[in-house]
């Protein structure tokens, strides 16, 4: 099963390698190397969330995901998202913005000789909407899991007043404007205080709207438990299964907006990013979500979606701080992988600890 699911993403890997290398030398493959790795510590979390929504979805479904949502992983959000950017913030046609990016100044400098601003640059000036946007999605999306209530807790001390509470109405809605107005007003730089109220508001709506055409398909079953994201869908198909793939790739682009903004810290060629982070990191990311679907991995270790809403929590918390103070991107990694192992490691204490009480009845 692990080589039948992994094998393409290990095919595609070697096929990049090899173009990064034809294409810019031992340098370049090593770039694409890092950045691959980049991408698949900063992902995990997002495989977690990714197979919660795509095991409630019907196999037509799935199978769009892995063709379609690729496709849109590797070249929308990897390479042409960039590139949009640049677009959007210099004025420049699709040709000239990718031109700027294959063209830097020289020795690496933040501006050409005339004053012009690099296409790195660009996009590095461009971080508060992205994070504001990017936070405030995953934001609410971590406060529709913790103020929910659920059967299975894991960090019962906290998730339990946290389920109590969420009974207030509209209480996640509240808390995110409440962090919005404190990262606008106290973390981000003066003259970036309305973009990212905008940027925020939008990432909020955009959440609402896609969680609510979820819920307005939502198809339920006997015995069923709500989850976190979009309301719970059994075996989605239809319209529901086109809001749910919807809605995974909105998250999915949420997820990325850290990993191609920590990427312009090692390389700003679009190719090599789109190599490392698109082909490489987005398929394996892909080929975890469905290794953790087929393997059963969330019903059998029940904690991991609850390790993997708190890295989101987390995440979300990092992008709204970084847009006043930068976070190196190994702090961001290592917070999701902490979360989700312990949350892995208290799932394997959990089953133990019922197959012992079982043998001992």
């Amino acid at each position: 099963m692990v080589l039948r699911i992994f094998g393409a993403s290990f095919a595609v890997t070697v096929v990049s390698l090899v173009v990064a290398f034809l294409y810019g030398g031992p340098e370049a493959l090593l770039l694409c190397v890092i950045l691959g790795i980049l991408e698949v510590s900063l992902s995990f979390d997002n495989a977690v969330i990714n197979a919660t929504v795509l095991q409630r979805m019907s196999d037509f479904w799935q199978k769009i995901f892995l063709t379609v949502g690729i496709l849109i992983a590797v070249f929308g959000m990897r390479l042409v998202f960039p590139l949009a950017i640049v677009w959007i913030a210099s004025g420049l046609g699709p040709i000239a913005a990718l031109d700027l990016a294959l063209n830097p100044p020289p020795d690496g400098a933040a501006y050409f000789p005339n004053g012009d601003p690099s296409y790195e640059t660009l996009i590095t000036d461009a971080h508060p909407q992205i994070a504001g946007f990017g936070g405030m999605f995953l934001l609410m999306l971590f406060l529709h899991f913790i103020l929910e209530e659920r059967e299975i807790k894991w960090l019962q001390w906290l998730e339990r007043p946290l389920a109590k509470a969420g009974k207030l109405d509209q209480l996640e809605v509240v808390i995110a404007i409440a962090l919005l107005l404190i990262t606008a007003t106290v973390i981000a730089p003066d003259d970036e205080v309305s973009t990212v109220m905008i940027a925020g508001a939008l990432g909020m709506i955009t959440y609402i709207a896609v969680n609510g055409l979820g819920e307005m398909f939502h198809i339920p079953e006997e015995g069923e438990e709500p989850s976190g994201g979009p309301s719970g869908l059994a075996k989605a198909t239809g319209k529901a299964g086109f809001f749910l793939f919807l809605y995974l790739e909105v998250l999915d682009a949420s997820f990325s907006f850290d990993g191609v903004i920590g990427a312009f810290a090692i390389t700003s060629d679009p190719i090599i990013i789109a190599l490392g982070l698109g082909f490489i990191g987005a398929m394996f990311v892909r080929s975890l979500t469905i290794f953790l679907v087929r393997k059963g991995t969330l019903n059998e270790y029940v904690y991991l979606e609850h390790g993997a809403h708190w890295a989101i929590g987390a995440l979300a918390l990092i992008l709204l701080y970084s847009i006043g103070t930068h976070v190196p991107e190994l702090i961001t990694g290592l917070v999701g992988i902490v979360l989700i192992g312990a949350a892995f490691a208290s799932s394997v204490y959990r089953n133990r600890k019922q197959s012992a009480a079982e043998v001992s009845v």
